[in-house]
């Protein structure tokens, strides 16, 4: 029997808080505790790398490179680790080589020891830069098996089973890998085929394998004991107070489980109660995050709709901002449809927030409707190969011509091959901000609107907006909504026509409201409103672009004076970090853009206004 100690990695820094608190944790709550933890005897500490990027410039005000300096000198004796999306980095689209080169490059000479490496479709071509570039830093690269399943079949299914992963590992080793990781996302991996998997790989591989689960179905600590007994070299933990849940096993637990075994890993668990003690009062100020809309800590839903514990919370807050949280479980229902017709991809990001942010879409508006940039780049093959076929047919039956694209553009080949080097445009158009500081160029190529906004916060140049920087968070109103007016007996009934959906709509020119509407027909291709959402002024108005969902307005495709065509792009919106074309709903002359570039904005503001051609439809 193995009797090798069981190593334990902390995830509390990073993915404990992005998985439970939306990635909200100031570095000032975790600086009291990084000293403390560094004695513990940790194997390593994860501290970087996931959403924290992305949500310290864009939430929190916070530099993450400093970030990442701070803790290296508060925990100089417990190797760090980082979650790198492989050429995705720390974003949501593949990048050039040469940013990929000098991220991995900045990220060691900051502090980090042990890279963990990773693609959302486990294509090797998207781990090879990412790999070599840890290599020639001299730094631990550990790559990653991002598991799922196909219909809750576990290694018995068509597209992920035993030898899917045994042969994906095995390329990971040749490709350079100092150890595996088993990245269990959602909490899929059950305790025998945990056993399983672990075995098979200590057979073929000559590296260590480490695990990372989530707690979200409820079968992390079975799964993990189970791989312990496999011989499992090293477990991914939290400290309990953001332990179980959508996060993982909790250190204590894991801990007191093992120590009286042959794989005891020799570590004391009072001073981690202790630390954690201090924790649990610290988080008091982000409880409001922490709220669980069940009384139950699993959800063995996720079983079906396989959504990660980060995106889980992100899910949630980001349908309260659109006032739909209570579309929940429909869209909970309609990710592993999506997921189908997109050929079974593993999610985890950026394929996690492509689906769900699709699925979301797909609820709100109709089955793709609306798709968002990002997934029409992962149909084309600009994220690597699809696992299965995509259903390209129903996707893109009722799209218009501002989302042309077609099975037959898939690019073959390694995706970043696409791309020219990306550093000089970004240093060029930050040199204004920072004077090409080469950390600040990074930030900016990889966000290149909240990337930039922050950098002018960063050099004084902008005033902080505190709006987006409160643990509060966005809870839809409790406040009982008026009672519509009594008709009086002038009330008449129109039919109004938007973007080929009709209305009809009752109005009293006494009261001056609108009484009722009723959608008659919803076949149309986007959506600009919800029948509840028109106005009379509306009516009057019907070259009014609106935004679908809140976002930041990244850019506008059109000018003040632009003659278009109905359908014509007029503005890219991210929402839940993906970007969206929305299309001008009639044809005309664009009159009025009413925001900046890097502006954000609510669910419904009008943001551009198209006079009519005199023969259009209103």
């Amino acid at each position: 029997m193995n009797s090798t100690p069981l190593l334990l990695s902390d995830t509390t820094f990073r993915d404990g808080h992005q998985s439970l608190l939306a990635t909200r944790l100031r570095f000032e709550d975790m600086e009291p505790l990084a000293t403390k933890m560094d004695q513990i005897g940790f194997y390593s500490m994860e501290v970087w790398g996931g959403a924290t990027f992305d949500a310290t410039t864009r939430f929190l005000n916070e530099d993450p490179w400093e970030r990442l300096r701070k803790f290296k000198n508060l925990i100089p004796n417990t190797p760090l680790s980082m979650l790198l999306r492989g050429q995705a980095l720390v974003g949501y689209r593949i990048y050039a080589d040469d940013v990929v080169d000098e991220f991995v490059k900045r990220s060691a000479l900051n502090g980090i020891d042990i890279f963990r490496v990773f693609d959302a479709v486990n294509d090797i071509s998207n781990l090879s830069r990412a790999s070599k570039a840890v290599k020639n830093s001299k730094k631990h690269l550990q790559i990653t098996l991002c598991y799922s399943t196909t219909d809750n079949n576990g290694l018995n299914g068509p597209i992920y089973n035993l030898e899917y992963y045994l042969d994906k590992a095995k390329e990971f080793e040749q490709l350079g890998a100092d150890s595996l990781c088993i990245k269990d996302m959602a909490g899929l991996l059950n305790p025998y085929d945990a056993f399983e998997l672990v075995d098979s790989l200590k057979s073929k591989l000559n590296i260590p394998i480490q695990l990372h689960t989530h707690y979200s179905s409820g079968l992390a600590s079975m799964t993990a004991l189970k791989a312990i007994d496999a011989g499992l070299d090293i477990l991914d933990t939290c400290l309990s107070p953001l332990a179980l849940r959508t996060s993982q096993p909790a250190a204590e637990t894991m801990i007191s489980a093992v120590n009286n075994s042959p794989r005891s890993t020799q570590m004391n668990i009072d001073p981690l109660i202790d630390i954690s003690d201090q924790l649990e009062t610290i988080l008091k100020k982000y409880q409001p995050l922490m709220k669980n809309t069940k009384s139950s800590v699993i959800d063995p839903k996720v079983l079906s709709h396989q959504i990660p514990g980060g995106m889980a919370s992100n899910l949630v807050s980001q349908l309260a901002e659109s006032d739909s949280l209570d579309k929940l479980d429909e869209v909970l229902k309609e990710i592993p449809k999506t997921r189908k017709d997109l050929g079974y991809p593993p999610l985890v990001t950026p394929m996690s927030q492509m689906i769900g942010s699709q699925s979301v879409s797909n609820i709100l508006f109709g089955r793709y409707k609306m798709i968002s940039q990002q997934v029409k780049d992962y149909m084309q093959g600009k994220y690597g190969a699809a696992p299965s076929d995509i259903n390209w047919d129903l996707i893109m039956k009722d799209q218009n011509k501002t989302n042309i694209i077609s099975k037959e553009s898939v690019i073959k080949g390694r995706p970043a091959d696409q791309l020219k080097p990306e550093l000089p445009k970004a240093s060029s158009n930050i040199e204004y901000i920072s004077n090409n500081n080469i950390e600040d160029v990074l930030i900016y190529a990889l966000y290149p609107t909240t990337g930039e906004k922050f950098l002018r916060i960063k050099y004084g140049l902008d005033i902080i907006d505190t709006s987006n920087m409160t643990t509060e968070p966005v809870t839809e109103s409790t406040e009982p909504k008026p009672k519509p007016p009594l008709k009086s007996d002038l009330t008449k009934s129109f039919n109004v026509f938007v973007n080929d959906i009709y209305f009809k709509v009752d109005i009293d020119p006494e009261t001056k409201s609108i009484l009722s509407i009723n959608k008659e027909d919803t076949a149309t291709n986007v959506p600009i409103v919800n029948s509840n959402e028109i106005d009379a002024e509306l009516i009057d108005k019907m070259g009014e672009v609106k935004t679908p969902l809140p976002g930041i307005l990244i850019n506008y495709s059109v000018n003040i004076g632009d003659k278009i065509q109905k359908g014509t792009a007029i503005a890219v919106l991210e929402a839940m970090k993906m970007e969206n074309q929305l299309p001008a709903p009639i044809t005309g002359t664009v009159t009025e853009l009413k925001f900046d570039s890097g502006d954000t904005v609510a669910k419904g503001e009008v943001i551009a206004i198209i006079s009519p051609e005199e023969n259009e439809q209103i």
